[in-house]
């Protein structure tokens, strides 16, 4: 095992110091498992899905579609588009923001959900000239090279709702669920322009980007800009995730749409076994993954283990032993990743060393290799 990182970590689960807007409480306690606390303690659930139950009436049956979900087919995306059409009897169009880098399985997973379910899906991918731009300038500024992602993923649904007038949009879980950012002492939490531009888009906007990337305009950036408020306005928009009305528990939801969907795991890279629903549809999470590390000292099984210690589903010690051992490794996807982007390994180290989150000091002699996914062979390699 590598020697761990002497990051002060939270006292309950296993997320350090560096992680986005986490602090401790007098029992070095992190405000992410308090948060947690109140969701399992002192929320009523059965209130919550009744007062759900409420607001659809509003919307149900008033034109072609009752609702709009935001769609890639992973574990939260799919459970809630079952959520909605089975359980509340509601019909969605399904709005799929491609990123570009779909795998095999998430592609079968869409499919078979999709027909299962009988439901409409409208896919958007945008033009791989202007992402790879992105992707370079985001990863420069911010270390991040996922802005055309997170952006389009919340933009474009919304603005399909704009287009098509469906007022309603349900997402899956809520802020707060993984994130200081957000509490579960509040009552409700809409996935609006605060939340996109807070959270989402690492703050810069599409408008930013037209002026940062050489060459693009705002033509080039539409897909990526989130409709103004005067638009939203116009159809009495309402932005809902289902986890402000339902407990959120991936491992219960995943073993539901494995058994109703058909809805399959997959290897993810710098995961232990055990957890092959989390963030399965990206070639690149294990980079993105890689580059977290790098910066914060922290990677995905870190964040997984601790929501197994919050769900009394592991304990502390084993988190450690597996975030030893799995927590940044070298992603064999970055090959293919740098050869998206045209850069070298090195450039990629030079740009991340300089997002470091202090105290995190990255040190790339404990660097081990990790294995290539299954699947990485029959990714796309045009030049």
């Amino acid at each position: 095992m590598k020697k761990i990182s002497s990051l002060k970590r939270c006292s309950k689960c296993v997320m350090p110091e560096t992680w986005e807007a986490i602090n401790y409480d007098k029992q070095g306690v992190c405000n992410v498992c308090r948060n947690i606390e109140i969701k399992n303690e002192k929320i009523d659930w059965r209130k919550k899905r009744k007062e759900f139950e409420e607001l659809i009436k509003q919307y149900k049956n008033r034109g072609q579609y009752d609702c709009i979900v935001p769609f890639s087919g992973g574990k939260d995306t799919s459970f809630t588009v079952l959520a909605v059409v089975k359980y509340f009897g509601l019909k969605p169009l399904l709005v799929s923001f491609d990123h570009g880098f779909y795998r095999p399985k998430t592609l079968a997973n869409r499919t078979r959900i999709v027909k299962k379910l009988g439901v409409d899906l409208l896919t958007f991918r945008p033009d791989w000239h202007v992402v790879k731009k992105l992707m370079l300038e985001s990863l420069k500024r911010k270390g991040d090279f996922c802005w055309h992602c997170h952006t389009g993923i919340y933009s474009y649904p919304m603005q399909i709702a704009v287009k098509f007038k469906i007022p309603l949009l349900i997402w899956g879980e809520r802020g707060g669920e993984y994130t200081g950012l957000y509490s579960y002492k509040e009552e409700y939490v809409e996935v609006d322009e605060k939340l996109f531009n807070r959270v989402v888009n690492l703050g810069i906007n599409a408008e930013d980007m037209v002026g940062m990337v050489k060459g693009l305009t705002m033509r080039d950036l539409e897909p990526f800009r989130y409709p103004s408020l005067k638009e939203l306005a116009a159809i009495k928009c309402r932005s809902i995730t289902l986890g402000t009305y339902l407990p959120w528990d991936v491992k219960k939801q995943k073993e539901i749409i494995k058994k109703e969907l058909g809805w399959e795991e997959d290897e993810v890279e710098g995961v232990p076994p055990g957890y092959g629903y989390e963030k399965i549809e990206c070639m690149f999470n294990g980079v993105r993954d890689y580059l977290k590390f790098i910066k914060r000292g922290v990677g995905r099984t870190a964040h997984l283990a601790s929501i197994d210690i919050r769900n009394g589903r592991m304990s502390r010690g084993q988190a450690m032993k597996l975030i030893k051992k799995y927590d940044g490794l070298r992603p064999a996807s970055l090959d293919v990743f740098l050869k998206y982007l045209g850069i070298s390994e090195a450039e990629f180290m030079k740009i991340a060393l300089t997002h470091q989150v202090a105290p995190n000091r990255h040190d790339g002699r404990t660097t081990k290799k990790g294995k290539k996914l299954w699947d990485q062979d029959l990714w796309d390699k045009t030049k």
